[in-house]
């Protein structure tokens, strides 16, 4: 099965519109990597939807104040670091994602900030996600050079099936396992709730 527009409208909880420009994306994303039974897609679109604010963001916003900085990254900001940087999303993207990531040139974090349905996140990341969409569709763009792309509808769902594929999260969609699923997005828990609560509002809907 593949999610129609009305199934990710009452899914996801995204405008009629949203879930009209991104029906085919997702359901490209579904075909190319067996997103295909209601466990699996259920897990994907409420993964997805807590990734990206029910498909309403595919580049990952950085406005953060310093209370928000110390708070998501306190090994990273003292008070006053935090304090100067405050919503300033270029220079917070250099500081936390320079030098790692394979972000080694000047100005690769803001470059390489997260992006997609599942945000990838630092230019290794972009050439690997470059790579593994090219074993399904030659037609993939270069998106170490054109990182924005990510940003569009189609590779931003399609980025998001090669990661769920990379990382096994079909078979543990088919298992239950949908805290493992976060866990392996996510690298914990953060956003448990409402990610549970999008998974269960996506099981009533894909139960019918």
């Amino acid at each position: 099965m593949l999610p129609s527009a009305r199934q990710i409208f009452e899914a996801v909880g995204c405008s009629w519109a949203t879930a009209q420009r991104f029906e085919e994306p997702i359901r490209e994303a579904c075909r190319l990597y067996q997103i295909n039974t209601p466990a699996r897609v259920a897990a994907f679109l409420a993964q997805t939807g807590h990734e990206s604010m029910s498909l309403s963001r595919t580049v990952e916003n950085l406005n953060y104040s310093a209370a928000g900085l110390l708070a998501t990254w306190p090994s990273r900001f003292t008070r006053q670091m935090a304090e100067d940087m405050a919503h300033k999303p270029e220079v917070i993207a250099n500081h936390v994602y320079g030098g790692r990531l394979g972000n080694d040139t000047a100005g690769d974090g803001w470059r390489y900030r997260g992006r997609g349905l599942i945000q990838v996140t630092g230019e290794v990341n972009y050439e690997a996600i470059t790579e593994a969409l090219h074993e399904r569709m030659p037609t993939v763009p270069d998106l170490v050079l054109n990182p924005e792309k990510l940003e569009e509808p189609l590779w931003a769902a399609l980025s998001a099936g090669a990661y769920w594929d990379d990382h096994g999260l079909n078979e543990l969609a088919d298992l239950g396992r949908f805290d493992k699923i976060t866990t392996r997005i996510n690298g914990g828990q953060h956003g448990k709730a409402d990610r549970r609560a999008r998974y269960s509002r996506a099981m009533r809907v894909f139960a019918h």
